[in-house]
């Protein structure tokens, strides 16, 4: 274990309390749209390691403490109305232990990429499946809402997308795993060496709609795509095949309305979609090719 980024991650964990799960996570976007360019012209970069998914602004350092003070900020304190807020910036609390618990958050990050990665070497993405066990502990630490929310409407819950909010959804993944896909395959053609592709090609779409959600950030309706773009980015690269890219799309943007429906509704505290997409949808991928 690298001590130095288990130190750092104590400051990343609470850089993402104060600014704000995610605007963290935008800089994230930002930041892994330019490493991995400049990695794929040919120009050697280190930053993708140790800024970008490191101990600085890594999801499951800067988002998961952001995603953590949140719900603690809200439950505990009574600071602000929503524990599962990720929008709003902690520093505005003026209090220091909502900053300490992203602090904590951080370095349980740091701990458990540690753990996923080099010591059970999970075949999957390491940010998102951190990012995932991290808001599982925070929802039932800072939350009280249990796993699944605590649903008290009079109408059958909705737990998958049905009539035009499903069409909505299939259309908006088919476009986007085209999309993807039909870029990976003109870089491809154009003689980028596949193994280059590969690894960066995916950060680069995860990069670019992290970063659109600024938009988000801003008040309007933009769609969340991450876990589509990273999958389907992945699979094309893996397959070689279009096809196999779209496919993954789909799937990935259902599922990812799954679990938007089944655990991060009618709770108080953020679980997140598209890191729980992402890490399964990887896994499978892995395992598969």
């Amino acid at each position: 274990m690298d001590l130095f980024s288990i130190i750092a991650a104590f400051g990343g964990g609470l850089f993402g309390a104060a600014v704000g799960a995610l605007p963290a996570f935008i800089m994230t976007g930002l930041l892994a749209i330019v490493g991995c360019v400049l990695s794929l012209a040919g120009v050697g970069d280190f930053t993708v390691g140790t800024l970008t998914f490191g101990s600085f602004l890594g999801p499951h350092v800067a988002f998961a403490g952001g995603v953590a003070a949140a719900a603690y900020a809200a439950n505990k304190k009574k600071l602000i109305d929503n524990g599962a807020d990720i929008v709003t910036s902690l520093n505005g609390t003026g209090d220091y232990t909502v900053l300490l618990v992203g602090w904590i958050f951080g370095v349980i990050g740091a701990i458990l990429i540690y753990i996923f990665g080099t010591v059970l070497k999970i075949p999957t993405d390491l940010p998102g499946i951190c990012v995932f066990v991290s808001a599982i502990i925070v929802r039932f630490t800072l939350g009280e809402s249990g796993l699944t929310g605590n649903y008290k409407g009079s109408a059958p819950r909705v737990w998958f997308p049905k009539g035009k909010a499903i069409y909505h959804s299939i259309v908006l993944s088919l476009g986007i795993g085209i999309l993807v896909s039909g870029i990976g395959k003109q870089l491809l053609d154009q003689g980028v060496d596949q193994a280059l592709l590969a690894g960066n090609f995916p950060v680069i779409c995860f990069g670019i709609s992290a970063f659109s959600l600024i938009f988000v950030q801003m008040g309007f309706a933009s769609p969340t795509t991450h876990h589509i773009t990273l999958p389907a980015a992945t699979a094309f690269c893996l397959s070689g095949n279009i096809f196999v890219g779209i496919i993954t799309a789909v799937i990935c943007g259902l599922f990812g309305d799954l679990v938007v429906n089944s655990l991060n509704s009618h709770c108080d505290t953020h679980i997140d979609p598209p890191a729980t997409t992402i890490f399964l949808s990887i896994l499978i991928l892995n395992l598969i090719f």
